[in-house]
């Protein structure tokens, strides 16, 4: 498999992503996952889903609204209920949503519809049994209407709604992942791409990074980078530092980065829908003993789960070499959850398959070629405050895997501009200079 990477532009002198083939191959996968199911049809209110089934997208503001829906039902073709100008756009230049028969008809593909607004509508509006009649309408005219209908997300007013119509509604989320379980060329090329993006944001994070800065500031760095690169969303910049380490709390603050302190950051974005989750870890102006200790700790656990990676191997086989939770300061798994994990990354950040030792010791998945996913290992320092967090994005192909997550990670690097002494250049390389900050103490004779 080669994994390639390209610039944003269309030109006509090399093959580059094709986007008509990505729109074909990924619906080919989900009729055929569906076909292969129990279910009459698909009902999706998740945008991922919407936009793996009919390669429609609005932004994200309407990401968390429930507001727009989508069906797929067997033998038929991707119908999407959108805003009314939302539509129109959809008519006019999405062509593969264009099943009219040629008599002037609109396309029949793309059509006005809208949801409850998660309850912002008044309940009488009777918004919820309009959606359900839609479906019903079309399950009908399908011959299908006593088939499970497979729907990912669903609120509660539209579940009655479709049950009072006489559906058979059932989770049809594991139909979509097990469609998506895989990626095709086209996407693995655009996965690759955005993680290109990310590399380009890390080296401008590592100019700026230095004692007195915030870590909202490099949220924002990191981001402005993004967006000038094209990105389509930043989804978030997890931005930790110092004594925040260590519990990691996944979010960032205004705290100051100070002279010696840890700092990781994950980055998580968009590049035409297909994402990342890229973390890194710094060092600010010197690593302690304790930090750079954490960090050999972190990049074992890495590379032992990479050197694992193939087709047939599976996510037990991974989570096997990790440590159990008990060993670096947790009660149980679910305590422990998603600091020594794995996750599948493409149209959302957690998809098949998942590697945690929560559940894939006792249900273990096969890896196959083609699969994108996330590792990410963690582990506090003895130091009691600090903490390394690795995370490296990997494509499995025919005989192993490739990473495709490229900004140095190999050591543990440290950022922020080189200080002099009279002696000549301070040593990176100190012990916790913020508790122990004296020539004797640091171990300079």
């Amino acid at each position: 498999m080669a994994i390639r990477t390209f610039g944003p532009n269309a030109v006509d002198w090399e093959e580059r992503v094709d986007l008509d083939r990505l729109r074909k191959e990924r619906l080919a996968r989900l009729n055929e996952v569906l076909n292969a199911s129990e279910l009459g049809g698909l009902l999706s209110f998740d945008f991922a889903n919407i936009r793996y089934m009919s390669s429609t997208h609005i932004g994200t503001w309407a990401m968390d609204k429930l507001i727009r829906f989508a069906l797929l039902v067997r033998g038929g073709e991707p119908i999407v209920w959108d805003f009314g100008s939302a539509a129109r756009h959809h008519q006019l230049h999405n062509p593969w949503l264009d099943y009219s028969d040629g008599k002037g008809g609109p396309p029949t593909g793309a059509r006005a519809g809208i949801s409850t607004l998660r309850g912002a509508f008044h309940p009488e509006a009777g918004i919820a049994e309009d959606v359900a009649a839609k479906i019903a309408t079309e399950l009908r005219e399908h011959g299908l209407a006593d088939e499970p209908l497979g729907v990912d997300l669903c609120e509660m007013p539209v579940l009655m709604a479709l049950r009072a119509q006489g559906i058979d509604v059932v989770d049809g989320q594991q139909v979509f992942l097990q469609a998506r379980r895989t990626k095709t060329p086209d996407e693995i090329s655009l996965l690759a791409q955005a993680c290109a993006m990310v590399d380009a944001a890390y080296e401008e994070l590592y100019g700026y990074l230095r004692p007195g800065v915030r870590e909202n500031e490099c949220v924002g760095l990191v981001s402005k980078v993004l967006y000038d690169l094209g990105s389509e969303y930043v989804e978030g910049v997890n931005a930790i530092s110092g004594e925040r380490c260590s519990p990691h709390p996944h979010v960032y603050s205004d705290r100051l980065i100070r002279p010696g302190d840890p700092a990781f950051f994950d980055i998580l974005h968009s590049h035409l829908g297909y994402r990342t989750c890229y973390y890194r870890t710094f060092a600010v102006g010197s690593a302690s003993s304790a930090q750079r200790e954490a960090y050999l700790r972190c990049r074992e656990y890495m590379d032992e789960a990479i050197s694992l990676v193939r087709p047939g191997a599976t996510t037990a086989d991974i989570v096997r070499v990790w440590p159990r939770a008990e060993e670096f300061g947790f009660p149980d798994e679910t305590a422990a959850f998603a600091l020594q994990y794995g996750h599948g990354v493409g149209l959302s950040i957690w998809e098949k398959p998942i590697f945690s030792r929560l559940v894939s010791l006792d249900h273990p998945e096969v890896l196959e070629e083609g699969m994108v996913f996330a590792l990410e290992t963690y582990w506090p320092a003895k130091d009691g405050w600090s903490a390394a967090r690795i995370e490296e994005e990997l494509v499995v192909t025919a005989d192993g895997c490739e990473v495709i997550t490229k900004f140095p990670a190999e050591e543990l690097l440290v950022a922020g501009r080189k200080y002099w002494t009279v002696g000549g250049e301070l040593n990176t390389r100190r012990e916790a200079q913020s508790h122990l900050n004296s020539r004797r103490d640091n171990g300079a004779r």
